[in-house]
């Protein structure tokens, strides 16, 4: 049931705030998630003047530092010399992208899908999925470690000195569903899961082109045939595919297109994700975290302060994996030199 009957909708007199609910009430699918109907924050606040709570965490996950350093972590190409590889925050930039213009499409709430797609990947490791893999071992005991429920600890326990960032339940449901497991409750978190898919394939065809590890004409005939040749007009088929066949609050893509949709990332787990050169270094970089862990599990007082209330309440293991998880992977290298590497000794 909605706060408010098309009638005081349309009633003057409201706040900017109020205005874009109003619009939201009336412009978008009965199937959207509308911001007066979210299920609210962990701790309760007051509403913003001009943003709806869901322009409110867009807004909070745009200005928070595991945001910032995404621009320093692996996408799937460790420490490029290229500019032109992406990196996790170009590809989180790019599923923002596909995902509103796809809410748009079916008019399902943008500024929610917007949320959601800056936030997906803020807990990931340095070295992308290398780096997961190792914490995921180290913290076995612990009961492992998946960057989608780190991204959920980023936002609920280390960001804004501890306290969280408070995002809407809607938010914080979307950024722990957007990969595996059960989906998202939102139409607009089940949109993000498929883009996030739409955008990784295609940037990281395109970005194996460039390295020279893939061309065009290696993609099977038969994919090519359904989804499109070129990672522009790939895109676009996707995009389309999932519009027309998405109803009723489900995202799906159709039958055919669905099953040639997995196999091209099938064709990119044998041809890229595994074995490839692009993976070359990706030893060294599980042998690196690996080590850093160790030796901050040893030496807790390495840890920087913000992390100690997590190393109170669940121990140095857990606090460790949290400061390691945040790193860039520049930051990681550094450290690694900083603790490991002798330096020149200099009268």
């Amino acid at each position: 049931m909605n706060e408010f009957d098309r009638g005081s909708i349309l009633s003057e007199g409201l706040g900017i705030r109020e205005q874009t609910e109003r619009i939201e009430f009336l412009t978008l699918s009965p199937y959207a998630t509308l911001s007066v109907n979210s299920l609210g924050r962990d701790r309760k606040e007051p509403q913003c003047e001009m943003r709806t709570v869901f322009q409110r965490d867009r807004d909070r996950i745009l200005h928070c530092k595991a945001f910032r350093r995404l621009k320093q972590k692996t996408q799937v190409y460790l420490a490029p010399g290229n500019d032109h590889y992406r990196t996790r925050l170009v590809h989180t930039l790019e599923v923002a992208q596909i995902a509103r213009g796809i809410a748009r499409a079916l008019r399902l709430n943008e500024d929610l899908t917007e949320a959601i797609s800056l936030g997906h990947d803020l807990g990931h490791t340095p070295f992308g999925h290398a780096g997961e893999r190792v914490l995921d071992i180290v913290l076995t005991s612990c009961g492992g470690f998946t960057h989608y429920e780190q991204g959920v600890r980023v936002v609920e326990k280390l960001e804004n000195n501890g306290k969280g960032l408070n995002l809407t339940k809607e938010v914080i449901n979307g950024i722990k569903c957007h990969t595996k497991g059960p989906e998202a409750f939102t139409p607009e978190g089940r949109l993000v899961r498929i883009a996030d898919k739409i955008a990784y394939m295609n940037h990281d065809i395109d970005d194996s082109i460039r390295a020279g590890i893939l061309s065009e004409d290696d993609i099977p005939a038969d994919l090519r045939q359904i989804l499109g040749t070129g990672c522009s007009r790939r895109i676009n088929n996707m995009i389309l595919n999932v519009y027309q066949n998405s109803e009723n609050g489900n995202i799906c893509m159709s039958e055919d297109f669905s099953k040639a949709f997995y196999g091209l990332h099938d064709f990119l787990y044998r041809n890229v994700y595994k074995g490839s050169k692009a993976k070359a270094e990706e030893g060294k970089a599980e042998d690196m975290i690996e080590v850093l862990f160790n030796y901050l599990c040893n030496h807790p007082t390495k840890v920087p302060n913000e992390y100690r209330h997590i190393m109170r309440d669940e121990g140095i293991s857990r606090a460790v994996a949290d400061y390691i998880a945040g790193m860039s992977d520049t930051y990681a290298v550094e450290l690694y030199k900083d603790i490991f590497i002798p330096r020149g000794w200099d009268t």
